[in-house]
């Protein structure tokens, strides 16, 4: 890692704990922490600058302030305040460019992370079991979140070739749970009732909020062989959960509901204001993803503290019991079960969980 570190995003809450972070390596001389709006939470000894990516103000940043490492976590599928999701399309995509056209014209850059999300592998019917970063796509996300993505993804192989003497590394997330994290998924499962697609008990993976911003530091630091980590990474933790096994250890009751009728739940829900039930995310909770994360720790050299049901943990525990204690809810599904012969809950869409299963 450089002496100067840039981080977009810095008014979210991710943006703002990686800049706290950040700060303690001894190796980092100064701060800058840039977002549109001026963030409600402390940055430390951090400079704050007001600048939207999206505008070329960005460029006279780099350069007057000599950044040798960009950290560009300004890539997200939830408004920050009244913005709507046109805003934050503009931002991941237009705002990226742009950054991404700064940076190719300062000298100083030689090293540029960006948070990106396994969204873009998309969720299918025929999707494979697991996949891995050079897995084939056979359905590309058409919209939300998951397409700006992979725009931007894009954009970042064209800067990469264009300066091959910056060390690039992509940090494909999982969908990220913790006590403060702001994630559509969080949203959902923070509903007294889980809407879920009728006959259908998708794999999930979590990763924790606290290895999110470990994984950053790491990533925008030379590898402890003495080479730079570039590449794209799958960031998840161990171990899988369908998620009838996520909404018991909740505690919360799910509502299925026939598949054709489930984006009138989720606009309904969205128009409400109550959490961002996007098309991507009814997919994801329809069909599932599952990613391999051997790159993240034989290359990249990470291993999350957090597995994928500690996450989940974390975040019930953060947001209090819900409807059903998870002990009594469990329970009461066990006896159903041994009631009824054969009775083992939805078979659809439950491919072999192999090495990454997690028991209930």
């Amino acid at each position: 890692m450089g002496g100067v570190v840039l981080v977009t995003g810095a008014a979210r809450q991710l943006g703002g704990r990686f800049v706290r972070r950040i700060q303690r390596d001894p190796a980092v001389r100064r701060v800058i922490a840039v977002d549109a709006v001026t963030p409600e939470h402390g940055l430390g000894e951090a400079e704050f600058v007001r600048a939207d990516i999206r505008q070329p103000m960005i460029g006279k940043v780099l350069a007057q302030h000599s950044v040798d490492t960009v950290v560009h976590l300004d890539v997200t599928g939830t408004p920050l305040g009244s913005g709507g999701r046109t805003q934050v399309k503009e931002t991941n995509v237009i705002g990226t460019m742009q950054l991404l056209g700064a940076c190719q014209k300062a000298p100083t850059v030689r090293r540029l992370v960006v948070k990106s999300t396994t969204s873009v592998y998309g969720s299918a019917p025929r999707d494979p079991a697991v996949f891995r970063e050079t897995t084939p796509v056979k359905s590309l996300p058409s919209g939300g979140f998951a397409k700006d993505a992979v725009e931007v993804e894009g954009y970042v192989r064209g800067f990469a070739r264009r300066r091959p003497d910056v060390a690039v590394a992509v940090l494909r997330f999982a969908n990220i749970l913790g006590p403060t994290a702001d994630t559509p998924l969080a949203g959902y499962f923070k509903l007294p009732v889980l809407p879920t697609v009728l006959g259908y008990d998708p794999r999930l993976q979590f990763v924790h909020e606290d290895d999110v911003v470990d994984v950053l530091v790491l990533a925008s630091k030379d590898a402890r062989r003495g080479t730079l980590n570039s590449g794209t990474f799958n960031i998840a933790g161990d171990g899988v959960l369908l998620l009838s096994q996520a909404a018991r250890r909740l505690g919360r009751p799910t509502a299925p509901v026939l598949l054709p009728a489930v984006t009138w739940v989720g606009s309904m829900l969205r128009t409400a204001g109550v959490t961002d039930f996007s098309p991507e995310q009814i997919r994801l909770l329809t069909h599932g993803r599952v990613v391999d994360t051997r790159e993240m720790r034989g290359t990249l050299g990470f291993t999350p503290t957090y597995t994928t049901a500690e996450a989940l943990a974390d975040f019930a525990r953060a947001h209090g019991p819900g409807l059903l204690p998870p002990q009594r809810l469990a329970a009461g599904v066990d006896r159903l079960a041994a009631a009824v012969p054969g009775l083992g809950g939805p078979q659809h869409n439950r491919k072999e969980q192999g090495p990454w299963a997690t028991p209930r």
